[in-house]
């Protein structure tokens, strides 16, 4: 089993080795289309190839888009330099633009290292007032939580105030908070924040928190400034310990998220928070095995129409490929059901959520289960147990990229976008998009 431990030294590893590309580039990008092998009836397009310079690398999450139809999302190397970080290169924010069939990448935000937060791991996502929220696992200006200075941030990007007059626009940073690394946690990982209905922002970190085996974060605003207040500590032990994903909620105020460790058999935890008077109560609803039900689940979950819960484990299952799996609520239980059994290789399955379309069927990818053990974009039709499992596309690792970590999004007209972190054509990973 990988430890928090692990990850933060092999980030800070992978992080340390990248070196800038030498190619000079221009700062707005009119994306070319690349062609790449494909499963099935479907059609792969790279929309863009990072370079790892100003227009960032090694994207490790998803995207989301707006109602125009434009995508957003981060990088975690890359942009401008900032000395704070390994390589100089902290990441950034970006956006995909459509104009005609092509599309246009604008990098919104490069961070800098310091208090405004490093090296984004986690995807971004749209507030209540159409701007972007999203967090760092480093940087914020507090002390040192792994390399470069402080133990990551949450912040706010909004477009500028005055009218853009250049074809480069950056938007304009607000650190709405920056973790101690004490009882109020540090090093958010992957998962994406989520809003309630009166604003309040919810999140989780890898680690602090009271045991230091991370803990659920929430950020109320309160005028201009935003207060942070420790929702639930893990223990690491039969509770769960090491949230490297996300929060959902429910419609009666109750978040839900995974533990990549801890539970019964210390094989991770499916969780949920209820709000009560006192504060917030943990119920842990799955205890991983590591046998066939899976084993560390690093993806967070979703909910379909009827209620239950869907998510997926990196690791375990028959395949041992990791699994994707349901929870059905039933008299103030939950039940395990398997979806799927992934062949593969440990620490290989599904980092990212799954998404379900209106028909029920589920969307992922995996980080290097597939035929060249580089990843693959997948689809599981209703059919079973187990369900049926449809390769969209598998990664070769050249110019089509590698390693898809994050999730994928489907439009109204059933086509899928993602990145993948590695490979491409200047091996800095890419965006994709699969058309039926």
């Amino acid at each position: 089993m990988q430890s928090n431990q692990q990850f933060c030294s092999s980030l800070f590893r992978t992080i340390s080795g990248l070196t800038r590309a030498a190619l000079a580039i221009a700062i707005v990008f009119v994306l070319t289309v690349v062609l790449a092998p494909s499963a099935q009836t479907q059609t792969f397009k790279v929309l863009h190839a990072f370079t790892g310079a100003q227009d960032g690398g090694n994207p490790n999450t998803g995207l989301i888009p707006d109602r125009a139809g434009n995508l957003y999302g981060t990088a975690m190397i890359g942009g401008i330099t900032g000395s704070n970080c390994p390589s100089n290169t902290c990441g950034i924010v970006f956006r995909l633009v459509r104009q005609g069939s092509g599309w246009i990448f604008n990098p919104l935000y490069n961070f800098a290292g310091g208090n405004d937060g490093a090296n984004p791991y986690a995807g971004v996502v749209f507030g209540p007032n159409g701007s972007l929220y999203g967090t760092t696992p480093y940087g914020g200006g507090g002390d040192d939580c792994g390399f470069g200075s402080g133990c990551g941030t949450v912040f706010n990007l909004k477009p500028s105030a005055t009218a853009c007059k250049t074809a480069l626009c950056y938007w304009t940073e607000t650190v709405l908070y920056g973790f101690t690394g004490g009882n109020d946690g540090s090093v958010p990982a992957f998962g994406n924040l989520i809003f309630d209905s009166v604003g309040n922002l919810y999140g989780t970190t890898l680690m602090g928190g009271t045991y230091n085996a991370g803990m659920v974060f929430q950020l109320a605003p309160s005028g201009s400034d935003w207060t942070e207040s420790t929702l639930y500590s893990f223990t690491g032990g039969g509770d769960g310990g090491y949230p490297w994903a996300g929060l959902t909620l429910d419609s009666a105020g109750n978040l839900y998220g995974t533990t990549e460790l801890g539970g019964a058999f210390d094989g991770g935890t499916v969780f949920q928070l209820t709000p009560s008077g006192l504060g917030w109560t943990e119920k842990v609803l799955h205890s991983f095995t590591g046998g066939a039900d899976g084993d560390e689940p690093y993806a967070g979950l979703i909910f379909d129409q009827s209620g239950n819960l869907y998510g997926a484990t990196v690791d375990g299952g028959q395949g041992a490929g990791g699994t994707a799996f349901k929870l059905k609520p039933s008299s103030g239980s939950w039940t395990y059901s398997l979806v799927y059994g992934f062949q593969g290789s440990a620490f290989c399955g599904p980092t990212g959520n799954l998404i379900m379309d209106a028909a029920g069927n589920l969307y992922g990818t995996t980080e290097c289960d597939d035929a060249y053990g580089k990843g693959s974009v997948f689809k599981l039709t209703p059919s079973g147990p187990p369900w049926t499992y449809t390769s969209l596309h598998d990664f070769t690792g050249g110019s089509d990229g590698a390693n898809p970590v994050g999730g994928v999004i489907l439009d109204a007209s059933g086509n899928v976008y993602g990145t993948a972190a590695a490979a491409g054509t200047n091996g800095r990973g890419v965006i994709f998009e699969i058309t039926p």
